[in-house]
Order: structure tokens, then sequence, then C-alpha cells
């Protein structure tokens, strides 16, 4: 007879002499009992202390990403001059520093606005800016228009859009009389009126 026909002994060992068996959690069991292995051990360490890395880490990233969501900004006001140099229904250029101008930023710290004094108490400043590109507008007093002369651009008085490409009217700064000066908010971008 050949060895393929003959059924193979029993090779398994007897149950008390078996190795421990592994779970697929790396646990060994040992006389039903439960023992952690040290690279078991050392990998749950190693996951909690990165795990509270990650946290110790990511707290401060994540509270600096969501704060300006609950903080207001300060409001910075700029004195563009007394209210006894403008004359009512005039506009004249006036400029100022900017909010938060950089030490060697030099001139580029300054911006300019059209302010036009309307009555004794009241004043209007708009941004020289054109709202299709961004160009700055001129004042013509004799038609009584504001111009881009980058696009052909033409604002009425009020800064509502004339003519032109610019899609919405020149935004306007919030303007406040404070004891004898003009202020205008420049801590904001200024905002073009609501398109009626």
């Amino acid at each position: 007879m050949s060895t393929r026909d003959t059924e193979p002994e029993d090779t398994q060992p007897p149950e008390d002499e078996r190795p421990d068996v592994r779970s697929p959690l790396n646990i060994e069991v040992h006389n039903s009992e439960m023992t952690v292995t040290r690279r078991n051990f050392l990998t749950r360490v190693g996951i909690a202390l990165g795990g509270l890395s990650a946290a110790l880490l990511g707290g401060p990233v994540v509270a600096f990403l969501v704060a300006p969501l609950f903080r207001r900004p300060p409001e910075i006001w700029r004195s563009v001059g007394k209210v006894a140099d403008f004359r009512v229904g005039e506009t004249v250029e006036v400029s100022f520093e900017e909010a938060s101008p950089l030490p060697w930023a030099g001139v580029t710290a300054r911006n300019a606005a059209w302010l036009r004094r309307v009555s004794d108490s009241e004043f209007i400043a708009f941004s020289v800016q054109c709202t299709h590109l961004g160009c700055p507008v001129s004042w013509l007093a004799g038609a009584k228009l504001f111009m881009c002369p980058c696009h052909g651009g033409v604002y009425y008085a009020d800064g509502r859009v004339a003519a032109g490409p610019p899609p919405r009217p020149l935004p306007r700064y919030r303007v406040r009389i404070q004891g004898d000066e003009v202020q205008l908010l420049v801590s904001e971008m200024p905002q073009s009126p609501p398109q009626s």
C-alpha cells in the first residue's frame, strides 16, 4: 500500500499541552485569566499620549480660529478736519491714516475719502475707490459727478451709479462729529448703500 492511502495519524497535542492562544486584540489567555502584553500596553499608552498631545495643541489652534467670531473689533475713528473747515454743499477730498498701519508702510498707510457737508450737522463720506475694479474716482464739481478714469464709471453726487461698468454705488464711511472735529470710522470697510 502507498502512503497516500493511509490516513494520517492524529497530530494534535493533548489539550493540556497546547500553547497559549492569542486573541485578535493581542491579549494572552492563560488558564482563563486575561493578561495584557507589553506591546498592547505600550500601544494603548502611545494612543492616549497622542490624543492628549493633540488636544493640548489643537485646543489653542481651534480657539484662535473661532475667537474672531465672538469678538467685536474695536472702533477706530480718524479725524479728517474741523467742522468749520468744510462748507455746506461742498465735496472735498480728505485723507486719514489706516486703522492698523504698519510702521514701515510710510505713505501707503494713508487713505482718502470724499467728504460732503450736507448741513450744519450732517456729513457724508464716500470711498475714493470705484466699485468696478477699485480705481480712484475723481469729483467733478461743475458736473456734480464722480468719474472713474479707468473704465468710464460715473456716479451721481449721492454715490449712485450713473453710467459705466460699476456694479454698486460708491461705498460710504460712517461719519460723526466729536467736539469740533469731523471723524470717519476707519476700522470697518465702507459699505455701499442699498440699491433702490
